[in-house]
């Protein structure tokens, strides 16, 4: 036999699971199938069957114990979980459905259930054992714990206790104290088989049944025999019961007789009851008019209660203070009042939002005297916000005027002022809360105030910043000369003092370390002051504004519009460029070269602006950069024209004089260079060197017969002159190597015009010999071409080898003629040896070659004898 379910301790632990947290135990758990069809001859359900797992469980509830039956479905996931639950206590019949052939299908019946007239669940269980198992402990239970056993329907309970027999090994004889103890014990989750722990029956009963069944021997062996003569004589039992009681007759007479008296008199007493039930009813709708009423009255009282002090709290929201509304209709703005002013502006704010929708029920904002309150506040807060910020303008003009009308705050003559705004913030400060609740009153109340504080603010900064830059520039002391920088190619322009150079950087880089931070700090007090919503707040402006408090400046890293704030920055700016400018354009006047020195300090100040509150300052800083840079451009381009001059002039010879000058002006150039003015530097080196090499070809050109002469002497004296720059400085490194290898080809080209003109006929045979052995011709057919016999060779070779240590005192002489830079002489002279001995060594390799029998002096006495000389 297959093993059941209720013997499944993972079904057990899963049934556990389910009914967790309602202090259910588990007595005993089967699967099973629900259905609400009827079964046919084929034996098959009709409707869909459902799988449904059935758990008897108790409850132990002080010294009583309930009884259940829960109904497990399986959900989605295949997880158990509650469907129904029935109280065995309202269990009334057990009823095995006669049309299921197998016996497996059994009904409940409920006498609690709401609607009778659908017919119960159907459950059909695996097989007849898992029937009585379950219908078996259902009993039990009933017994023990309910007192009572339900109406057993279809099947015969002596059948039941022979399978209970049959199935039960060992009965235990404990008699336990508590319901659910005993219950318990009728299932056990560690046997396959039926265990009861008590007998449907009493130990008399079942032995009278023994011994009836002893006088059935020949019966008792086959079942279905025996019930159907047990029933036999049952229906006999009661057949000469019925004859009993016929026999009795005058008994029952007196009974019925009895039973009719009875009757009247309960009649009687129900007529009386009647009329009672009557008076009592109208007496209890009396009481229940009464109490409606009562009732009435007493929630129409509660309800007027709440409404008056909904009211009260309406109209106390609904009043204005009268010390905040003497502030806020009034025209006191001094320091004094601000703290009114400001808890005023506050209590506006509060009772606005507190008259909005979500801060008021829509159906107090729909009252008239709601409405009216909020039109008062607004024309109050229309009122207030015009008087403040006409206040605001009027005092930002007023206190800038009297800092301009005071020449205590300016540099004076003799005296650098370093420019100072504490008593302009502190008075600032003071209105800062009263700006921000104005700013929450009405946004675009703020545009007028940043520009009225912009074109205040803006008059003093152009002040301070022109009176600075002209006492900056008076106290300056240079040479009374300047420096004439657009000719110094050309040796008109004088030299500059470099104390003067270095003291108008000085003045320059002192006006960016006075200003800058200024600006910085400026910028960043008009965010916040103005209540622009500035990232980084606090951080920007910890270094300045260590004694604000929370009085002051509102922080917080908040996205803001910076468009909108860089527009304001500029009214406020607009114009101080100009007075940068001028003290760029005056050391630009005294030395073009503190072009350098000013755009290394400009990018140094330039890269540590960051694009926050501040970030004006940045475009202030990029467009004097690139005012330096147009400046330094202007001096880089006329010293270029200046260099293109020498091309018109008349024939030059020797070293051009923009060489040697260059590299004294690349020398004091590299003493200003600084962080990124090297790529300044380097454009214009790249510049001028571009031109000065180009001038140099074209001036080359002019006279063809000395323009190799004329390159070799200037590429020389550009090599020697920016010798020990080249070696620090990339770019010059760059056309170093680019004037070397000039050089070089201009000295192959004269030495070998020089070489050709005193040896001309021999290397010419050296040549046709060549082109003949380019052509293909074999070497021994040489010796008989035209020009090229042995009578050429030897008549060339007297020609040009006879009187050979006068031909090269020619070519030293030829050397030395032209040649205007005496000391360039033996470099040349070597190389002019080395040429000539690489090509005579050639000769004579092709003559070894070609006329192997003819002599010729070797290439060794050539050097012995160029090494003598």
């Amino acid at each position: 036999m297959a093993k059941s379910s209720a013997d499944d301790a993972e079904l057990r632990r899963a049934c556990q699971l389910a009914v967790e947290g309602t202090k259910h135990k588990v007595v005993l758990c089967i699967r099973t199938v629900k259905t609400h069809g009827t079964w046919g001859k084929s034996a098959k359900v009709r409707q869909m069957a459902k799988p449904r797992v059935l758990v008897l469980c108790t409850k132990a509830k002080g010294q009583r114990t309930k009884a259940f039956l829960r109904v497990l479905k399986y959900s989605t996931g295949g997880v158990l979980e509650p469907a129904k639950l029935y109280k065995l206590k309202h269990l009334s019949k057990m009823e095995v459905v006669t049309n299921d052939p197998s016996g497996c299908t059994f009904t409940l019946g409920f006498d609690n259930l709401r609607s009778q007239s659908v017919a119960p669940s159907q459950w059909t269980m695996r097989n007849t054992d898992d029937r009585n198992r379950f219908l078996l402990c259902i009993l039990n239970i009933c017994k023990d714990v309910l007192g009572r056993l339900p109406k057993v329907v279809g099947i015969d309970v002596v059948e039941m206790a022979l399978w209970a027999k049959e199935n039960t090994p060992a009965v235990s004889a404990q008699s336990n104290q508590h319901g659910d103890a005993s219950i318990a014990s009728s299932v056990t989750e560690s046997e396959l088989k039926v265990y009861v722990e008590k007998e449907l029956v009493s130990q008399a009963e079942e032995e009278d049944i023994e011994a009836l069944l002893g006088t059935y021997i020949m019966g008792v062996g086959e079942a279905e025999a025996f019930s159907e003569r047990l029933k036999r004589e049952l229906q006999a039992l009661e057949a000469a019961n019925v004859h009993a009681i016929l026999e009795s007759e005058p008994l029952i007479d007196e009974v019925l007789h009895g039973l009719e008296s009875a009757t009247n008199s309960l009649e009687d007493m129900n007529e009386w009851l009647a009329m009672f039930n009557v008076k009592l009813r109208h007496m209890r709708e009396d009481i229940e008019s009464i109490e409606t009423r009562n009732n009435k009255l007493e929630m129409q009282n509660v309800n007027n209660r709440s409404l008056i002090e909904e009211l009260d709290k309406l109209l106390q929201q609904l009043s204005i203070p009268s010390e905040y509304s003497a502030c806020l209709t009034g025209d006191s703005f001094d320091e004094a009042q601000m703290q009114q002013n400001i808890e005023a502006c506050e209590w506006l704010t509060t009772a606005m939002r507190g008259l909005e929708v979500p801060n008021i029920d829509p159906t107090y904002a729909k009252m008239r005297g709601v409405k009216e309150k909020r039109g008062e506040l607004q024309i109050i807060k229309s009122t207030f916000v015009g008087k403040a910020s006409e206040y605001m303008r009027n005092y930002f003009a007023t206190f800038v005027d009297f800092m301009l009308n005071d020449k205590n705050y300016f540099s004076q003559r003799g005296q650098l002022k370093r420019p100072d705004h504490a008593d302009l913030r502190f008075k600032c400060r003071t209105y800062a809360r009263l700006l921000k609740h104005l700013k929450i009153l009405d946004k675009n109340c703020l545009g007028p105030l940043r520009k009225a504080y912009c074109s205040s603010l803006n008059l003093l900064l152009r002040k301070e910043a022109r009176e600075f830059a002209n006492e900056l520039r008076a106290g300056v002391k240079t040479s009374k000369t300047p420096s004439v920088w657009l000719e110094v190619f050309t040796g008109s322009g004088q030299n500059v003092n470099p104390a003067d150079t270095a003291t108008v950087s000085e003045a320059y880089a002192k006006m960016l370390t006075i200003f800058i931070p200024l600006l910085v700090d400026e910028s960043l007090f008009f965010a916040h002051f103005m209540c622009f919503e500035v990232p980084s707040a606090v951080d920007g402006n910890k270094t300045t504004h260590n004694d604000e408090d929370d009085d002051g400046i509102a922080s917080g890293k908040v996205a803001v519009d910076l468009a909108a704030l860089n527009e304001s920055l500029q009214d406020l700016l607009d114009g101080i460029q100009e007075d940068f400018g001028s003290v760029v354009d005056w050391a630009y006047k005294i030395d073009p070269l503190c072009c350098i020195s000013m755009h290394g300090t400009t990018e140094r100040y330039l890269s540590g602006q960051k694009a926050d509150a501040a970030g004006y300052v940045r475009v202030l800083l990029d467009d004097l950069e690139a005012r330096i840079s147009f400046q330094f451009g202007r001096f880089v381009d006329d010293a270029c024209h200046q260099i293109e001059r020498n091309e018109r002039n008349a024939r030059q010879t020797g070293v051009l004089p923009y060489i040697p000058r260059f590299a004294a002006l690349a020398t004091r150039m590299e003493q200003f260079v600084a962080g990124q003015s090297r790529d300044l530097v380097d454009q214009a080196y790249t510049k001028f060197v571009s031109i000065m090499f180009v001038t140099l070809e074209k001036n080359a050109q002019a006279d063809p017969k000395y323009a190799d002469i004329f390159l070799i002497e200037n590429y020389a004296a550009f090599q020697n002159s920016l010798y020990d720059l080249a070696n620090v400085v990339p770019t010059l490194a760059k056309f170093y190597h680019q004037a070397s290898e000039a050089y070089e080809q201009a000295c192959t080209r004269h030495i070998s015009v020089i070489i050709y003109y005193q040896f001309e006929r021999l290397f010419q045979f050296a040549r046709k010999i060549e082109d003949l052995i380019l052509n293909n011709v074999a070497p021994e057919e040489i010796p008989f071409q035209v020009g090229l016999s042995k009578a050429d060779l030897r008549k060339t070779l007297k020609s040009s080898l006879s009187g050979v240590d006068k031909s090269i005192a020619a070519m030293y002489k030829k050397l030395q003629k032209n040649l205007t830079s005496e000391e360039l002489l033996p470099s040349l002279w070597d190389k002019c040896k080395k040429d000539f001995l690489d090509k005579y060594e050639t000769f004579v390799q092709l003559v070894a070659k070609i006329y192997p029998a003819e002599s010729v002096p070797s290439v060794g006495e050539l050097r012995d004898l160029l090494a003598s000389m």
